[in-house]
């Protein structure tokens, strides 16, 4: 169907600034469509959140760029260059990890580096499985980057149809029905390395003893490249918003969006929570699915996203923000501490829906570089630091406590030798509660559902709703979260909308 002249149209309404939002706001101004994002809070980002604390910016969600081409492609179809507007260094060492027995492994971003170190760390039978290990998690990768990763969602059925008509042999690479715990067996016999990989399932917000092996390809995806972005991650946000301005883009913050307007099976509009009535051609919705479908939106987008209220939730979070000193580690820019029972661990999240007693913790000094030459944290000046456990998503439902959490992290810390000095010092925790709030209907929840088992990867809602001229983006949304994983949601939204006008 022929789109009508631009100065026909009702405006394309995008609810909702987090990137998915804010790419597609650029994808469809970039083709001279009218577009008008609204969002609730007063800034751009969603949960490319940034806080300030004793004057001092911090990253206070996502913390480093992967799959960096998503933006590079996004800009240059836009006529711009990401790497000038959004300066970024390429991180030579992933990780730093360490284990309570004093074992500390670096992860780098060479592949043949990481294998040494894991010999010298482990044995080097282990360095040369993680080689194998590499080698399944870029056939996994390779399998579904055209047809899963790039493309709108296809069935399970469509999916394995694809592959098989044009490389039958990937079709072994994407075990999905072998659990990634199980898959990381066969893998390696250290049990560290089994419960290093087994992190990457947290990535999407859940557990390695239930997620699907295809998650293996979370850490091709590092291995391909890990940037720090110059100012912090939040300047993707500024950015984005700025060029999709500079494209025709009006923004309205602090205007939340209460429901979905319809005429004859069709969107018309969206109400805001004012009462205004913005008349739209079509709307984006960059939310929680599972919110959508609760109601957060009006009845209309709910029965139009109903599958979704019955995904099972993602992990949530519980983070906190320090300027202070630290000693006796030495932290470089990411830094895990490993639990001694990582399935007790994800029993206590999953199974019993409260915090495990000995959680894994993950440390990001935002002052530390991207190599090896960042110098060990001595005590002698202060530095901004991010810590994270992960944690039910229930935000919404009573009896959720936090009572003892900062205690039980720091204690853990202690155990490997790391003190944060947090004597007079401002810190702000961060819960499920706090991200109810900033996100309601979620229950905390960061990643949308969580990925276990083999279906979890196609219940994801895809770009196109039930209610026609609603269409869906964000982490929730395939292809999954993630910075850039929500990056293409909002470009394969914004897509299938002028397809389908």
């Amino acid at each position: 169907m022929r789109l009508p002249a631009v100065t026909d149209r009702e405006p394309i309404v995008v609810v909702g600034a987090g990137v998915a939002g804010l790419v597609a706001a650029l994808e469809l101004a970039a083709r001279g469509l009218p577009v008008i994002v609204v969002e609730t809070a007063d800034r751009p980002g969603g949960k490319m959140r940034r806080a300030c604390l004793v004057k001092q910016s911090f990253d206070s969600g996502p913390t480093v760029l992967t799959m960096r081409w998503v933006f590079d492609e996004l800009f240059a179809q836009a006529g711009l260059s990401f790497a000038e507007l959004v300066p970024t260094r390429a991180a030579t060492i992933l990780a730093r990890h360490a284990w309570t027995d004093g074992g500390r492994l670096d992860l780098y971003a060479d592949v043949a580096r990481s294998a040494d170190e894991i010999a010298r760390f482990s044995s080097p039978a282990e360095g040369r499985r993680f080689l194998r290990y590499c080698d399944e998690a870029r056939a996994t990768y390779q399998a579904l980057e055209r047809d899963f990763i790039r493309a709108q969602r296809p069935s399970m059925t469509q999916l394995v149809g694809r592959i098989a008509s044009r490389q039958p042999a990937q079709l072994l690479a994407i075990r999905p029905f072998e659990t990634l715990w199980r898959a990381l067996g066969r893998h390696f016999t250290d049990p560290r390395l089994q419960q290093l990989f087994g992190r990457y399932a947290t990535y999407c917000g859940s557990s390695p003893f239930t997620a699907p092996a295809t998650l293996m390809l979370v850490s091709h995806v590092e291995q391909q490249g890990v940037w720090l972005v110059d100012g912090g991650m939040y300047r993707i946000a500024e950015v984005l918003e700025r060029v999709a301005r500079d494209r025709g883009a009006r923004f309205r913050y602090l205007n939340e969006a209460v429901g979905i307007e319809t005429d004859r099976g069709r969107v018309c509009g969206v109400r805001l929570a004012g009462g205004e009535v913005l008349s739209a051609s079509a709307v984006i919705v960059n939310a929680d699915a599972a919110a959508i479908a609760g109601g957060k939106l009006g009845q209309a987008a709910a029965d139009a996203a109903a599958d979704a209220a019955r995904v099972e939730r993602s992990l949530s979070a519980i983070t906190w923000l320090a300027y202070t000193s630290t000693q006796g580690f030495p932290l470089l820019r990411h830094n895990v501490f490993f639990s001694r029972d990582y399935r007790a661990e994800f029993d206590a999240l999953f199974g019993h829906r409260r915090l495990p007693l000995d959680p894994t913790v993950y440390v990001c000094a935002q002052d530390r570089g991207a190599g090896c030459e960042e110098p060990a944290g001595d005590g002698t000046g202060p530095e901004r630091l991010l810590c994270l456990i992960n944690a039910p998503a229930d935000g919404d439902r009573p009896g959720n406590s936090l009572e003892g959490a900062q205690a039980l992290v720091f204690g853990a810390l202690e155990r490997f030798g790391l003190r944060i000095d947090l004597r007079g010092a401002t810190t702000q925790q961060t819960g499920p509660d706090d991200f109810e709030r900033l996100y309601p209907g979620s229950g905390g929840a960061l990643y949308g559902g969580a990925t276990h088992g083999w279906r979890a990867s196609f219940q994801r809602p895809g770009a196109t709703s039930r209610l026609r001229g609603l269409y869906l983006a964000g982490g929730s949304v395939h292809p999954g979260p993630g910075v850039p994983m929500a990056a293409l949601s909002g470009r394969l939204a914004a897509q299938r909308l002028i397809e389908e006008q």
